[in-house]
This record gives structure tokens, C-alpha cells and sequence, in this order.
């Protein structure tokens, strides 16, 4: 399976949202970081057919999606940010609904939609209205009407938005397991949603593809240029204004900072070996932290 992105570009007036996108994808887990506003979720809803370019294309197998129609289609799982439910309908038969409308016979429909309860954990759950479901097994009903067709291509936008720790942890195991001979794409902001189970993350930002590799290839690429250094309370301020900081850290006499710095920023600064945190706060400009959406 591969799919195949040749210079994708969406505009609406004057913005350019994704510009000039090329890139190839084949099977495996990819992560696409970004800060939120990249392109992310516009270069993935291209992907799913949602949207069509301005200009580009994208072909899977060589063929363009957008003439693959209902056959591209029934190789794709999607789980986008927010994805509709009735809240009413128990996970049973939210995934038996999702499933008919997909073109799934009955029969399968139960086969699939009983395998995946169990896979995603829900199994408890299964007969609770979704309305009653916590944010994290909302999410994992989302991943399981993403794989009822048993899909080649898996994308997944933002799936641990909203999460707690622990959820995500959950999340990116269940994702590495979903990923065997498949094509998964998985967008987030979150470093730790993806530093691990990747195989290679692309690194967007202003709608461009702006550096891509394994998580080792990405910290080895970049310049020696993160620091640590113990400063007194009083100087934290003088810091933050003046670098790209990525830690504070209260230390016994005073405060220990971690920041991006072309030259030591003082005397008493230590060179650092870089994280993927340092990675993307040196690419995007800003902290990496675990903010939600």
C-alpha cells in the first residue's frame, strides 16, 4: 500500500492552508506534528477525499483518489477531531449503524463491531449510551467505527485531544497494535503522542512540510543548541524574553532552565543532548507542552 502526495496545495481566497505538499507514504505508523493551524487537519481531510485540492494530487497505488471514488473509500478509516454520534445510541449500536452505513452486511457488521469492542477496550461499555461515556472511551468508539471496514489506510486527527496521561499512554499502545500492514497517519501537537511508535514523523508548519525523519534522525539533525543553566529567581524573567525556553525547574538555590541558544547564554550553561521537544520547539518557535486543543 502506498499513497503517494504530489505537490497538494489548498487555498480559500488568500490563505493558503497546505502548500505545495509532497510526500510518500507507505505502510506503518506516521506522525504529522504540528502546532495547531499547520495544515494538519486541511492535508488530511484531502487524504479522506473530504476536500478537493487546489492544486496536486494524491494517488494510492498510482491510481488519483478522487477517481478511485467508493474503492478508495473502502480502504479508508477515518476518525476525525470531533466525529458525530447519536448520543442516545449504546456503543453496540452506534458501531452496527456506522457499520450499515459503510456497506457492511449485518452478519460482518457484528462479527467486526464485537472483535474491535473487545480490541478497543469497551467491552464493559458496550451496552452504555454513548452520551455516558468518558472523553477517552469516546475516542476509542471513534477508533473502532474507524476500523470496521478493516481499512488499509488509517488516519487519525488529533486522537488524543482532550485525553488524560494515562488515555494517552492507552491510545498510542492500541494504535501500534492497529498499525500491523497498514498505512496509519496520525496528527497531533502532542510530542509524546507519537515520539515513540512512529517510524517517521513530518514536522508541518504554515501548511509546509518543513523537515521529516525517525525521531533519532530529527534530534540528530539538529544544531547543538539546547542548554541548561541554573539562574536565580530574579533573572527568570530576563531568560524567558530573551530564549526559546523548554523547561523551568525549581532546584535547591535557585531555578534550572532548559532553552535554545546558538551560544552558551552563560558562563555556567551546560550543552544538552537534544529531545523531541527541543525539536519542535526549535522548528515551530514555542513550548511543546501538553496543552489540549
Amino acid at each position: 500500500m502506498e499513497l503517494r502526495i504530489e505537490g497538494l496545495t489548498k487555498k480559500y481566497h488568500e490563505v493558503t492552508a497546505v502548500d505545495d505538499v509532497s510526500y510518500t507514504l507507505t505502510s506503518g505508523v506516521y506522525g504529522l506534528l504540528g502546532v495547531n493551524g499547520a495544515g494538519k487537519t486541511t492535508l488530511m481531510r484531502m487524504l479522506c477525499t473530504l476536500l478537493k485540492p487546489s492544486a496536486g494530487a494524491i494517488y494510492c497505488d498510482e491510481k488519483d483518489i478522487f477517481g478511485m471514488d467508493g474503492e478508495y473509500r473502502r480502504l479508508l478509516g477515518y476518525l476525525p477531531q470531533d466525529f458525530g454520534f447519536y448520543p442516545d445510541f449504546t456503543v453496540w449500536d452506534y458501531l452496527l449503524y456506522i457499520a450499515s452505513i459503510k456497506g457492511l452486511r449485518p452478519a460482518v457488521a457484528k462479527e467486526r463491531a464485537k472483535l474491535l469492542i473487545e480490541q478497543v477496550g469497551l467491552s464493559k461499555e458496550k451496552n452504555k449510551k454513548m452520551k455516558k461515556l468518558s472523553g477517552g472511551m469516546k475516542r476509542r468508539a471513534g477508533i473502532a467505527q474507524a476500523m470496521l471496514n478493516d481499512p488499509q489506510i488509517l488516519i487519525l486527527d488529533e486522537p488524543t485531544a482532550g485525553l488524560d496521561p494515562n488515555e494517552r499512554i492507552r491510545f498510542r499502545n492500541l494504535i501500534s497494535e492497529l498499525s500491523e500492514e497498514r498505512l496509519v497517519l496520525l496528527s497531533t501537537h502532542i510530542v509524546s503522542d507519537i515520539e515513540y511508535i512512529a517510524k517517521e514523523i513530518l514536522l508541518m508548519h504554515n501548511g509546509r512540510i518543513e523537515m521529516s525523519g525517525t525521531a533519532q534522525e530529527l534530534i540528530t539533525a539538529m544544531p547543538e543548541k539546547v542548554w541548561s543553566i541554573e539562574v536565580s529567581k530574579s533573572e527568570i524573567d530576563s531568560y524567558i524574553k530573551a530564549y526559546k525556553i523548554s523547561n523551568i525547574k525549581a532546584v535547591q538555590g535557585g531555578t534550572e532552565l532548559r532553552l535554545l541558544s546558538e551560544n552558551p547564554p552563560a558562563p555556567n550553561a551546560v550543552l544538552e543532548t537534544p529531545t523531541m521537544e527541543d525539536v519542535f520547539l526549535y522548528y515551530f518557535g514555542e513550548s511543546a507542552g501538553e496543552a489540549d486543543d
